[in-house]
């Protein structure tokens, strides 16, 4: 099973749920494309925090070398993002691929996240994170998959936990909470196995 981490934004905590997911599958992990800290990467990152033997960790498509979005980065870098060749890694593994920012960020200047997923057909799970305008970016995020009819498994709440805001976007889009992951002032493999065990019951139920 492919699964695509999308976010409601940037600094999200994709790639925190990233891990949780690939630890709690033992599946493996792609980034498609990495803007700037290329020495410091995302993928490089879940690897330090995953400790089964199992997951593999592919390459990205593009290394941009500028902490931008993708289509300015690529044209900084003098590239031009193209959807065909984001290739899906071959693999017998589950793969969770984590978009770089949120589902309508620029990849080049016509084309979005979205338009890729869309493109490849896969399922999404949403990471939404409780802050003051973070109900509307969660719904409207929602509300452009469905429009796209893009399958959507659930949706993880990174950070403070924010009742208030949950209960209402949950009743509104009518999607399970597969978890939720805490702001920790330190992560490490223990506490990424730790929720990776917490989410593997409704992950489990997410693939039957």
């Amino acid at each position: 099973m492919n699964i695509v981490v999308a976010g409601i934004g940037t600094e999200i905590g994709k790639t925190v749920v990233s891990a949780v997911l690939v630890e709690a599958l033992q599946a493996d992990y792609w980034k498609p494309v990495q803007s700037g800290a290329l020495e410091d990467s995302d993928t490089e990152t879940v690897r330090s925090l995953i400790s089964n033997t199992r997951s593999r960790f592919h390459p990205e498509a593009y290394r941009l070398r500028e902490p931008l979005s993708p289509h300015a980065a690529a044209d900084i870098d003098g590239v031009r993002i193209e959807l065909d060749q984001i290739v899906v890694p071959q693999t017998d593994n589950h793969l969770v691929i984590e978009l770089a920012g949120g589902l309508m960020v620029p990849l080049n200047h016509q084309q979005l996240n979205i338009d890729w997923v869309q493109q490849q057909q896969l399922p999404v799970v949403l990471v939404s994170r409780n802050y003051l305008g973070s109900i509307n970016h969660t719904l409207l995020s929602v509300e452009a998959l469905r429009t796209r009819n893009i399958p959507i498994l659930g949706l993880i709440f990174s950070g403070p936990t924010v009742p208030a805001s949950e209960s209402v976007i949950l009743g509104i889009t009518g999607l399970s909470c597969l978890g939720r992951v805490a702001q920790e002032p330190e992560l490490t493999q223990a506490q990424i196995r730790h929720y990776a065990e917490k989410f593997l019951p409704s992950l489990n139920s997410m693939r039957a």
